[in-house]
């Protein structure tokens, strides 16, 4: 172990055991010890098998399926850290799950998002680290620091690496517009937007492009794929505007129900993705799902937070 994070201790929890191991390669750090048993009627149980007092501790878990347990056995983690004396506990969450429920969009709903951060406070952790939120203002909704670490690094050197010129960034919606101009500007590129409207959770319906992709090879970026409508929809919106290729590039691997079978037989050339949610079986064996690792990124971050050096400064 290197002597200057010999005060820092690692866990994974179950929801993504192969980023923390990357992770902990990355800061040539063994994995915390620890157990996760479930009772036979569900109850998550946490054991902790090494002395983690007055040390700086991380756990990492998204909040991916099986959401409900994955964010149970976080909070249950958390307090066994706290009764345990860890100096800090820091959540690293490279998902953040019930982001989308954000804001109350009709009455009598809640906002999910917001609870979530109130359950992770009060559990015990002292900051939060992510990547790529849903919205970056659920960083307000916690009272603790929050530190939203943006996968664009990476994605853009993919990019690069793998396409030329004539290219075109697409924005599926309206809120993924600014996060589209800004990576059209780095590469040169232009910017269209789909005009999409949604009729119900999950089912969206792809209308007009705004911008000039004929010719074009087409990459719709997006923080997250569900179900895969929007992807799907936009795709073949944008070919039958006239775009040479469509690939796409998505953070966040949701993948739910029938999502890689309908990405397999769209007009799609390939989906990039992050390893912030592990691919499931199905979704591992299609062809057109690329997966590029945030273990460096974040092991970085958590490298910066334990010195108390600038998060920020990564992305400059």
């Amino acid at each position: 172990m290197d002597e200057l994070i010999d005060s820092l201790t690692l866990f994974g929890g179950t929801s993504n055991l192969n980023l923390t191991k990357e992770v902990c390669e990355y800061l040539n750090i063994l994995p915390g010890e620890m157990v996760n048993k479930t009772f036979s009627d569900g109850e998550t149980q946490i054991e902790i098998e090494e002395n983690v007092r007055g040390r700086h501790t991380f756990i990492i878990q998204s909040t991916c399926s099986p959401v409900n347990d994955n964010l149970m056995q976080l909070l249950i983690t958390t307090d066994a850290l706290k009764r345990a004396s860890a100096k800090s506990i820091t959540a690293v969450i490279p998902y953040y799950g019930y982001a989308r429920q954000d804001r109350k969009v009709k009455p009598r709903v809640p906002i999910s998002a917001k609870l979530v951060a109130d359950l992770i406070t009060v559990a015990g952790v002292n900051r939060v680290i992510s990547i790529d939120l849903h919205v970056g203002q659920i960083q307000g909704y916690f009272n603790i620091p929050v530190d939203n670490i943006f996968s664009a690094p990476i994605l853009l050197n993919y990019i690069r690496r793998h396409f030329e010129n004539n290219l075109s960034i697409i924005s599926p919606d309206a809120g993924g517009v600014e996060r589209a101009r800004a990576f059209a500007k780095r590469l040169n590129a232009s910017l269209a937007i789909v005009d999409k409207r949604r009729e119900a959770p999950n089912v969206a319906e792809a209308m007009n492009i705004i911008g000039d992709i004929k010719g074009r090879t087409a990459i719709i970026l997006d923080d997250m794929v569900d179900t895969g409508g929007t992807l799907i929809q936009a795709a073949q919106a944008l070919i039958q505007n006239g775009a040479e290729n469509v690939y796409a590039c998505c953070i966040h691997p949701v993948l739910s129900g029938d999502a890689t079978k309908r990405i397999e037989k769209s007009p799609i050339e390939s989906l990039v993705v992050t390893n912030t949610i592990p691919l499931g079986q199905k979704s591992s064996e299609c062809s057109k799902i690329k997966v590029i690792s945030v273990a460096e990124i974040l092991g970085e971050a958590i490298k910066r937070v334990y010195f108390s050096k600038s998060v920020s400064s990564l992305f400059v």
